[in-house]
């Protein structure tokens, strides 16, 4: 490759990038997830586009996004207050594992029922669709200045950066039994468990080891810092999956841990590792965007809608509503909410390319319905976050919700008063 070649190459990828935020501000003006506009320039790019650039090698689509999400989840637990995790780690686990779970079984029972699924490629696509997406997550509740009440924002945001390594564990369940059917599905409960546990305790180790490093190496600011942020990162990934735990869960308990702690360059890192996340987005949503084909998604628009549909009114409510029961705090409006906050985006289609890297029959049409229900579900979920709060009564400005809680601070007054009262 010459010279020009790379020149030239180095330029398209910086045109790329700058046209994909542009993009994605110009869908988040007509209140679409920013998303949207990422993979809508990669499709435009890719080879049915203008762009005409021919991308179609999956195993480096798989890569670009497991980078991403590391960064991206890692983002997250530094923006997550460890108060708000400890009211809701009882039940966010709860969604994060058998929320996953019942979500992932209605899909691939739905699958095979409406459109003709194999039992096997029917839990591989409920098992790649059954969780939320924890940058469209975060994206959608930080951008539109939602302001809700109670412990409903921190539940969703601690649940979608939690719920990927189920997801992930059930995809790779499923093609082991793909490619030895007589595998026993109680020998992975014991690996379950163990990913579990080494992802926790590396994540939290390597969570505890960034702030002290700063502070012994007194890196306060600058360069260096944002270097070992993005070190601690990726060791927690790296490490994790090479003790056999699950390397997602480390990376966003890592930055949950260091977000909670005390060193001098915390603003810093946090604004840079903000801005790795929305570069790991836009990357991310871009190459995958170059993957899809538009004229193949004609054939599975239909199931892809009944999908859509089974995804968003049936399975992820009885998830959220069977397994939020245990919780009283949580009131009917606030599980309708947190349902429809059930946002899918990269992680189900960075997981579609499991099976096509795996060589698995069927898995291009499994990856392309996969797309369509994550496009659908950003296009009515996202931009209709807010009306639905609001119609709930759930968002704190709500005048219902104001009045309703004035009603109580009157009430609970006079025995404040009273007790505020000395003693003659």
């Amino acid at each position: 490759m010459t010279l020009l070649d790379t020149e030239s190459i180095l330029l398209l990828i910086g045109i790329l990038l700058l046209t994909t935020v542009l993009a994605g501000s110009l869908s988040s003006r007509f209140g679409l997830p920013a998303l949207i506009g990422f993979l809508g320039l990669g499709m435009l790019a890719g080879v049915e586009g203008p762009g005409g650039i021919f991308f179609s090698d999956f195993s480096v689509a798989q890569s670009v996004g497991t980078a991403s999400l590391i960064f991206i989840l890692f983002s997250g637990g530094l923006d997550t207050a460890w108060q708000d995790v400890r009211r809701v780690a009882a039940p966010a686990l709860m969604l994060a594992t058998f929320g996953v779970f019942i979500s992932a079984g209605i899909v691939a029972g739905s699958a095979i029922l409406l459109i003709g699924s194999s039992p096997l490629e029917a839990a591989l696509l409920g098992a790649i669709i059954a969780s939320t997406d924890a940058a469209a997550v975060f994206a959608i509740l930080r951008s539109t200045g939602l302001d809700l009440h109670g412990d409903v924002p921190a539940l969703i945001e601690v649940e979608s950066g939690s719920n990927d390594p189920m997801a992930i564990f059930l995809v790779g369940a499923v093609l082991l039994f793909i490619a030895a059917p007589d595998a026993s599905p109680l020998a992975l409960v014991p690996e379950f468990a163990v990913q579990m546990v080494m992802g926790a305790v590396v994540g939290i180790s390597v969570g505890y080891a960034m702030p002290w490093l700063l502070k012994r190496g007194g890196y306060r600011q600058g360069g260096l810092a944002f270097v070992i942020s993005i070190a601690t990162a990726l060791i927690a990934f790296g490490l994790a999956q090479i003790l056999s735990g699950n390397g997602f869960l480390s990376a966003y308990l890592a930055g949950l841990v260091a977000g909670n702690q005390s060193y001098a360059a915390k603003r810093t890192v946090s604004t840079f590792q903000d801005g790795m996340a929305w570069l790991a987005q836009v990357a991310m949503f871009l190459t995958l965007g170059l993957l899809v084909t538009p004229s193949e998604l004609g054939p599975v628009i239909l199931p892809g809608v009944v999908m859509t549909v089974v995804l968003m009114f049936v399975a992820r409510p009885i998830s959220v509503f069977l397994c939020l029961a245990p919780f009283r705090r949580f009131g009917w409006r606030s599980k309708l909410f947190v349902s429809w906050a059930g946002l899918r985006g990269a992680v189900p289609i960075v997981l579609a390319t499991f099976p096509i890297v795996a060589g698995v029959p069927g898995a291009f049409a499994i990856f392309n319905i996969v797309f369509f229900v994550v496009l659908l579900s950003s296009v009515i979920q996202g931009p209709t976050i807010k009306w639905v709060a609001r119609k709930l009564q759930i968002a704190a400005h709500d005048e219902r919700v104001a009045e309703r809680e004035g009603r109580a601070a009157i009430a609970v007054a006079p025995a404040q008063q009273q007790q505020a009262e000395p003693f003659p």
